[in-house]
């Protein structure tokens, strides 16, 4: 992995630029705005709390074991969603971000690395601290108890994957524009095959292994594990993200040993 370890050697050296861009970013989108970046945690906060309303408050329901044994329902789906948020918005903002920046990359010899890393960043800023908030109140539950501590490692592992996830389908967005399509599309319907609007008990056994091809699968089951169980998370939770981005990381070097030379002209 020659080429990506370039790569990341120039990321770690423009760390400083990378993170400005990612903060300069995020106030750039809401400069017009009154409130400002507040308006950047509304949305998911808003989400957060119409779960909350509805489905514990309003309607008290439950989810998993039969006979109102189950998770409060809203509890259960803030955990998966805002996770699923989280993703779904940074790897967006990931694969456009080199065709956002494409007439600043034709003019100035910066690393295109530099522009993926800006949209994770951005979008970490503002989802990192909501569920690090979220976490904190679900283990208070629970009498904050060791495996909450687990949260980081599974953090930091979604930050990387939507890293590298990102920085490939930006560069096969360069290519193709119709990857933006395919993906937005993948993105709306991968929730739904993900346990993040049910638990994975309730799905078929024979067909458990369709969910596990989402990325996402072993993330939401590690944060329901700790959060709602207070529990460590299973060993799948850690061996199948870190899969993925082997494999990602691998099929980003492969993509950039192939075409980097041709990138900036494609944007």
């Amino acid at each position: 992995m020659r080429t990506l370890s370039r790569e990341l050697a120039a990321l770690w050296r423009g760390r400083s630029l990378a993170w400005l861009l990612a903060r300069r970013d995020l106030a750039t989108r809401h400069a017009a705005a009154a409130g400002g970046i507040a308006w950047a945690y509304v949305q998911p906060l808003l989400v957060v709390a119409a779960y909350y309303l509805l489905f514990d408050v309003v309607f008290s329901m439950r989810v998993g074991d039969a006979g109102g044994r189950g998770k409060p329902a809203g509890q259960f789906l803030i955990v998966g969603a805002l996770a699923w948020m989280a993703f779904s918005d940074a790897l967006s903002r990931g694969m456009n971000s080199l065709l956002e920046a494409g007439s600043l990359l034709q003019k100035n010899a910066l690393p295109a690395v530099l522009f993926p890393a800006r949209a994770v960043l951005s979008s970490g800023i503002v989802y990192l601290p909501l569920f690090v908030v979220v976490a904190c109140i679900y283990a208070a539950t629970h009498g904050l108890p060791l495996a909450v501590a687990a949260v980081v490692p599974l953090l930091l592992m979604q930050l990387v994957l939507s890293f590298i996830l990102g920085y490939l389908l930006a560069i096969l967005a360069a290519a193709l524009r119709d990857t933006v399509q395919i993906v937005t599309f993948f993105l709306s319907v991968g929730i739904f095959l993900s346990p993040v609007l049910f638990p994975l008990s309730m799905f078929p056994e024979a067909w458990r292994w369709v969910l596990w091809l989402n990325p996402m699968t072993p993330l939401v089951v590690g944060y329901q594990a700790i959060l709602l169980d207070a529990q460590w998370p299973p060993l799948l939770c850690w061996v199948v993200p870190l899969a993925w981005i082997a494999g990602a990381a691998a099929l980003v070097d492969l993509v950039l040993a192939r075409c980097s030379e041709q990138l900036v002209d494609w944007l």
